[in-house]
């Protein structure tokens, strides 16, 4: 077995690693750029080496620094994680070149899947379905303009080195081909350094099915089910779950058979995933049938879902990946294996949705996570999104006897997120984890473009959950008008993320706090007390203005003696880097006036007093 293990990787799949590696005994060593110093994989290893600055090209894909850093660290093993060199098979060989065990794919598996074209061919060999198209050597235009005809619009145009989305374009008309076709070459150009494609028939209805396989080193393949990773934006995979819904066994073995046909066409070792696409035929009702579903590619490293297949199958992958790569033969045979109920996996990323999911950096001043299910994260509280890298902040996974006990199992961990003050897609999740196409296991990998708005989460709390905020904030009745006798409602002037909002609460007892973090549906505001009017009164009975937070007084608009109209500014407080007036509750005299212009006051401090006009 394998004594030592450096990690080329980082965040939460380096955690991962090192939190099997040393359930197994085995030493780990991280490695961090100058951003990561202090990072969650850094301190949770036994040992850490820094490899160089920020930016990626200067530290994590700098594989003979990362071997000099094995060297330095004396790791017998490296484990490239997700990302990065994982799919690197120049990387992988150099390891082996350094007398080092590379937790990974053999490098000529990784090159025989590296190219979609060339891996297609090589599926079809073997006997795997794959999507009709082209992935001919002829690359002119006017060759790939004839093929697409002849498949038939609309088509789809894949670099053949490409991932993650990119490189691929929608074709419907043949008047479009032309620009379609240049687009996607520039961009696989720049992406992948190469810009040959290949062309597949469009797929109406495709639902994103997956195969998680394991080989050995033994001549062994087996296949660990399927995953559905249907649920998708712009080609990123948002839910991901084990089983696929809608899989009866017959097709379930099809798919599955076919999985290892195709791993063991490129004498496959360790974990991979094989991909399909599958025509779900949603419209006819028909489901999944194994005569519709077709290879796609294979990611030939672990995948970010893998979760998912490890909570119904029981299966440690990565103590397999490092039982494998010791020489050790798979811990399981087919027969051994089985599914146990239903799993699910969110990404839970810092990103605003209300500004096209930009990325949200900075400090997580925030942050708890619901601790009923599985979660692997590679940052905890206080720690930096940093702008170098992927602003996944966690994976959430729930396991359950059923889709819709694990389904809402999860929904409620999302929900209950509490993060702040960075913008993430929490409510996101909570909406898409609820649409009702979602909830039926009938969505396909449009459904989320076609949601539009309807997957969007709300811009406000909702009123009753404001309310109980602002009750716990100034020590008032949460709900009022629920029992009989009650005293008169109170209006409430509290600020929301910044904004002066107006609410309903029952009467105070007490002096509440300065403020407090409301979380609903994954989704989390501040609310600081600004002001409160007492049944249509003052802020007090007797007329006192008090300062509602502390702050600084930054201007004073009347003198003591002056003649006052309800709602006329009376002085100006700057708190929280807003300015918030202070005005008259009623019409009246300013009887005593405390407030000085650039002072600084405290939380209930008396700046004012209106005597009530009572001609």
């Amino acid at each position: 077995m394998i004594q030592s293990l450096l990690i080329a990787n980082r965040g939460e799949i380096a955690c991962r690693i090192i939190r099997t590696a040393k359930a197994m005994g085995i030493r780990t060593i991280a490695v961090y750029s100058d951003a990561d110093a202090d990072a969650l994989h850094v301190r949770a290893a036994d040992a850490a080496v820094h490899i160089g600055p920020a930016p990626v090209r200067e530290s994590y894909l700098l594989g003979d620094r990362i071997i000099a850093a094995a060297r330095e660290a004396g790791a017998e093993a490296i484990h490239p994680g997700y990302g990065f060199l994982s799919e690197n098979a120049a990387f992988a060989q150099s390891v082996i070149d350094a007398r080092l065990v590379w937790v990974g794919a053999p490098p000529a598996s990784i090159t025989a899947m590296g190219l979609k074209d060339a891996a297609k061919a090589r599926m079809i060999a073997a006997g795997v379905p794959v999507t009709p198209g082209y992935q001919g050597a002829d690359q002119s235009p006017e060759r790939l303009a004839d093929e697409a005809s002849a498949i038939g619009y609309p088509v789809l145009i894949k670099a053949v080195a490409g991932g993650g989305g990119k490189g691929m374009r929608k074709v419907d008309a043949p008047a479009d081909f032309a620009e379609a076709l240049a687009s996607c070459r520039r961009e696989a150009a720049a992406s992948f350094g190469n810009d040959h494609v290949l062309l597949e028939k469009w797929i109406t209805n495709p639902r994103h099915i997956e195969v998680q396989v394991f080989g050995d080193t033994h001549g062994q393949v087996v296949h660990l089910f399927e995953r559905d990773c249907s649920l998708q934006r712009r080609h990123q995979k948002v839910i991901e779950e084990a089983p696929a819904p809608g899989m009866d066994p017959a097709t379930r073995d099809a798919i599955c058979a076919a999985a290892v046909r195709a791993a063991k066409a490129v004498d496959y070792v360790g974990a991979g995933t094989i991909e399909f696409i599958a025509d779900a035929g949603l419209e006819n009702g028909d489901g999944l049938r194994a005569d519709r579903i077709w290879f796609m590619e294979m990611n030939t490293r672990l995948q970010v879902e893998h979760p998912v297949t490890e909570a119904i199958t029981g299966v440690d992958l990565v103590e397999w990946q490092l039982r494998v790569a010791s020489g050790e033969p798979l811990p399981m045979t087919q027969g051994d294996l089985s599914i146990t109920g239903w799993a699910m996996e969110a990404r839970l990323y810092a990103e605003d949705p209300a500004k096209g999911f930009l990325p949200s950096i900075g400090r997580l001043d925030r942050f708890a996570l619901d601790g009923r299910v599985r979660v692997d994260t590679g940052v905890d509280e206080g720690g930096e999104i940093s702008p170098w890298y992927d602003p996944m902040i966690a994976k959430l996974i729930a396991h359950g006897p059923t889709r819709d006990a694990a389904r809402t199992a999860l929904s409620d961990a999302v929900a209950g997120s509490v993060i702040w003050p960075l913008r993430t897609n929490a409510g996101f999740l909570v909406k898409a984890l609820a649409h009702p196409d979602f909830v039926a296991g009938t969505m396909d990998t449009g459904l989320i473009a076609r949601a539009g708005g309807a997957m969007m989460p709300a811009d406000a709390p909702p009123a009753p959950v404001l309310a109980q905020a602002t009750g716990r904030l100034l020590g008032a009745t949460a709900l009022p008008g629920f029992r009989l006798n009650a005293a008169p409602v109170e209006r409430a002037m509290v600020l929301v993320d910044g904004t002066p909002v107006e609410t309903a609460i029952g009467p105070r007892v007490g002096s509440g706090m300065e403020s407090v973090l409301l979380t609903d549906a994954g989704q989390s505001w501040p609310v600081t007390r600004w002001r409160v009017d007492l049944a249509g009164g003052a802020a007090a009975g007797d007329g006192s203005i008090l300062s509602p937070m502390p702050g600084r007084i930054i201007a004073v608009a009347v003198a003591q003696g002056d003649r006052v109209c309800k709602g006329q500014p009376l002085l100006t407080l700057e708190a929280m880097k807003m300015e918030h007036a202070l005005v008259a509750p009623f019409d009246g005299v300013v009887a005593e006036l405390a407030a000085v212009t650039g002072a600084q006051v405290n939380d209930g401090l008396l700046l004012a007093r209106i005597a009530k006009d009572e001609g």
